[in-house]
């Protein structure tokens, strides 16, 4: 039944040529990257990632090491681009070069009884650890690399056996995929980012939408993988995560949809232009129409932006001729040319 929803949003979604959008692949990029942070406790928003990722604007009051969890999450995703349309073999030392990309920056060096061990160069744990305060244990380390060896035979003889049409199982096997290797929990930190990370290169390499977990979901998401375990059935996250994504889908497509509908044909010498809008861009152009005089400063204060930010998008806006300025920098007011709601 969720498989066959699943299928039926992403027919929509093909239908209507969402992913074919500018700028399209970029975008759900920085929104994977922000909601996987996001579950691990990160505060920084999708707009700020865009800041940050192609201005390499920090966001006002994030502490510097969820901005650098943010900025290496992304760097693994690259690399997972990059290498995906290549097929290589999924081996312990792939997944460990992955980890090291995702730790690079937050990972550190651990001295215990069993061996010295730095996560930020991907290494697997020397220690026990166990799913948050009085949670179940995960497997014991001794057994991670042994373990972790089976997980990459099942998972290469898998992928050279699905049937590359089946879209269905081929979601499946992704979210397998990432309910195994968090549950073996091979490194110390960073195990929910990897897992999840593990998931969308999969679908990267079968061609698929990737799927993201919403942070508002993440308390049922973390509910159904500790069901799966206490069960030992892994149709229950599976389940969970063919609803989360047609769910999200169907999101997109709605707000698509909404901003079709507020599209404004601009026509400056007599060339029509078809004009979206972003949330952020659209508080802009509302408090514009409040007051056309309002500066940079004064808007950055409300949005809780730095006025650098604000500037960059009063420019895009302008580039776009979706407002003017009349008279001088200093003096002048905007004109909004926007008439969406």
């Amino acid at each position: 039944m969720y498989e066959q929803k699943l299928l039926d949003v992403l027919g929509e979604y093909k239908a209507l040529r969402i992913d074919e959008q500018i700028d399209y692949n970029k975008f759900y990029l920085y929104s994977l990257i922000t909601h996987s942070t996001a579950i691990e406790g990160s505060t920084v928003t999708e707009i700020e990632n865009r800041l940050l990722f192609d201005e390499g604007i920090s966001a006002k009051g994030r502490s510097m090491v969820e901005q650098l969890m943010n900025l290496d999450l992304k760097a693994a995703y690259d690399e997972c681009i990059k290498v995906a349309p290549q097929h290589p073999q999924i081996d312990i030392d792939f997944l460990k070069h992955l980890s090291s990309i995702v730790m690079h920056s937050t990972g550190s060096k651990y001295n215990t009884v069993f061996g010295e061990f730095d996560s930020s160069k991907g290494e697997l744990r020397l220690v026990n650890v166990t799913a948050g305060v009085g949670g179940a244990s995960y497997l014991a380390f001794q057994k991670v690399p042994a373990r972790l060896l089976d997980f990459c035979d099942w998972l290469n003889k898998e992928r050279s056996q699905v049937d590359k049409s089946d879209i269905a199982a081929l979601y499946r096997l992704s979210f397998c995929a990432h309910y195994y290797l968090v549950s073996i929990h091979p490194w110390v930190d960073g195990n929910g980012r990897m897992s999840r990370l593990i998931m969308n290169y999969l679908q990267m390499e079968f061609g698929l939408v990737p799927s993201k977990i919403i942070a508002t979901n993440k308390a049922e998401y973390i509910m159904a993988l500790q069901k799966s375990r206490e069960n030992d059935d892994v149709c229950i996250i599976c389940d969970f995560l063919f609803r989360e994504h047609a769910a999200n889908l169907r999101q997109e497509i709605d707000e698509f949809k909404r901003s079709m509908a507020n599209d404004v044909v601009i026509k400056p010498k007599n060339v029509v232009i078809n004009v979206v809008v972003n949330d952020i861009e659209r508080q802009v152009l509302d408090m514009l129409r409040g007051d056309s005089s309002l500066s940079a400063a004064s808007m950055a204060e409300k949005l809780e932006m730095s006025a650098r930010q604000i500037q960059r998008i009063l420019a895009a806006l302008k580039e776009r001729q979706i407002i003017e300025r009349i008279g001088s920098n200093k003096t002048g007011s905007w004109l909004v040319k926007w008439n969406g709601n």
